[in-house]
């Protein structure tokens, strides 16, 4: 799959040794900028309605659309510096999620899974 997390992982690494930056990206530093992006990406949400998040203007898609890419690399650069597979990860999270949530339980509620 030529768009595979993996992929990307390849690219970034080759994009931050072409730049001399890998003496940066320790995953704490990693870790803060992608805190930082995701700030980014609630900025545009900040004050608007539920309606208005929902029906956002094709250029403020754009721009959202940026930002969560800009997450979305922090956060592969990150897995890559600690070696995590963040697909392995989701979908380990996803199953702890299962038991947690279950939808016996949970349907139409958004209490946390020890109020349930």
């Amino acid at each position: 799959m030529p768009d595979s997390l993996s992929t990307l992982a390849v690219q970034l690494a080759r994009f931050a040794e072409e730049r001399d930056w890998q003496q940066f990206h320790s995953p704490k530093n990693l870790a803060s900028a992608l805190v930082v992006e995701a700030g980014e990406l609630l900025e545009h949400f900040q004050w608007l309605t539920e309606a208005q998040s929902r029906a956002l203007t094709s250029e403020k898609r754009d721009a959202v659309g940026a930002e969560v890419a800009d997450v979305l690399l922090y956060l592969i650069q990150l897995a890559s510096a600690l070696g995590i597979d963040p697909i392995a990860a989701a979908k380990a999270k996803l199953e702890l999620n299962e038991l947690k949530y279950p939808a016996t339980l949970a349907r139409g509620n958004s209490k946390k899974y020890d109020e349930l």
